[in-house]
Order: C-alpha cells, then sequence, then structure tokens
C-alpha cells in the first residue's frame, strides 16, 4: 500500500512540474516569425524585425550565460535611465565572438574562456527611441533585422558539450542540404532553470541566405 502511495506521489508530482514549467512561459512573449520550410531535422524561418539587450562577457558557456543573464536582467528590472522595470520575454540567446564562430570548434576546449554575446529579447511594443537606456556601460540596445533562419530545437538541459553536438549537427545538416550560412551560431534557451527537463526547450540558430 505504501508502495502505491509513494508511485502515486511521484505521478503528482511529475505533473505539477510539468504543469508549473508550461504555465512558467506560456504568457512570456517571443519574438514573431513564420515557418518557411521544415526539413529533415530542422526548420528554415523567417523572423520579423525585433530588439535586443546584450552584452559581451569571457567566460566558459555556463559562465558567461549566467554572467551575462545577470548583467541584463539588471537592465531590465529597473537600472536604467527611467527606472523602469521591462517585461521578461524569452528566449535568452547566446553567441560566441565572430572569429571563433566562423571556425571548426574543439571538443576540448567547449569550457575555455571565450568572448561570448549574451542578449535578451525586449518586448515588441518597444522601440530604440521608447527603450529606456541602460545605467550600464556594459549593457547595449541593437535592432536585429528581418532575417532567415535554419534552427534545430532540443530538450534537456544545454549543458555544453550538448550544445556543441546540436551546433556540429545542424551546421552538417546545412551542408548536406546545400544551405549557405550567414552569420554566427546562436543558442536560444526559453525556460527558467528548474522547470522540468523534457519540457525544456532549447534551440540552434544560424543564419541563411535569404
Amino acid at each position: 500500500m505504501y508502495i502505491l502511495y509513494i508511485f502515486l506521489g511521484i505521478i503528482i508530482l511529475i505533473v505539477v512540474w510539468s504543469i508549473g514549467s508550461y504555465a512558467a512561459v506560456a504568457p512570456i512573449e517571443t519574438p514573431d516569425y513564420s515557418v518557411l520550410e521544415k526539413k529533415p531535422g530542422f526548420e528554415i524561418r523567417q523572423y520579423e524585425p525585433y530588439i535586443i539587450a546584450e552584452t559581451q562577457v569571457s567566460g566558459s558557456y555556463s559562465e558567461a550565460t549566467n554572467q551575462g543573464f545577470r548583467i541584463i536582467a539588471d537592465y531590465i528590472f529597473g537600472n536604467n535611465t527611467s527606472q523602469t522595470s521591462i517585461s521578461m520575454t524569452t528566449p535568452v540567446i547566446e553567441e560566441q565572438s565572430e572569429k571563433i564562430a566562423m571556425t571548426t570548434p574543439v571538443l576540448n576546449t567547449l569550457e575555455a574562456d571565450e568572448t561570448r554575446v549574451i542578449s535578451f529579447v525586449l518586448p515588441s511594443k518597444y522601440t530604440l527611441d521608447t527603450l529606456p537606456q541602460p545605467n550600464n556601460s556594459q549593457v547595449t540596445l541593437t535592432q536585429v533585422e528581418a532575417r532567415k533562419v535554419a534552427v534545430l530545437r532540443f530538450t534537456w538541459y544545454p549543458t555544453a558539450s550538448r550544445v556543441e553536438t546540436k551546433k556540429q549537427q545542424l551546421k552538417k545538416l546545412l551542408t548536406e542540404a546545400n544551405i549557405q550560412s550567414t552569420g554566427p551560431v546562436q543558442v536560444a534557451r526559453y525556460n527558467p532553470p528548474l522547470s522540468m527537463p523534457l519540457l525544456l526547450r532549447n534551440e540552434i540558430l544560424i543564419p541563411i541566405k535569404q
């Protein structure tokens, strides 16, 4: 009987965890895009213009992501010229410096200190003219123009090694499809850290020719 209670408790915990993970991100705004084509293993999207708050940091993948998140979160939580709190959106985006992104990564340097750009997508109701300016000079606001992007989506925790594997997978798929990339590889993370692993939404994005 006790085993049954334990089993039911685990089932209830999983259900509550799943519902909470979904509810945490369901109302959060994401950039507008349309799916142009679905290919084996990835899809091609057309993104509308959007604005990001970004910062450049150094460190391993996990260190840089955490440091960059704190810097930009400080801006959207009110450390800006009008002391305005800006609504959180998703995803949080990470990319290595252009020099690193344009070469083939070496697996044993995944945790090496590299220059990385961490960015938040900002709510669509703002323009560059209406957004409050950051008080921290490490944060800059940038307009991302409309673009076509190849996207590979995956779940579970986006560790450095897992992210690198997915990057190489998408690069290989693009090569096989004879699709030319036009920019650095980006990693997009959509969920809070305590979300259920199977419901995590992570994506590898590579800009491609229009």
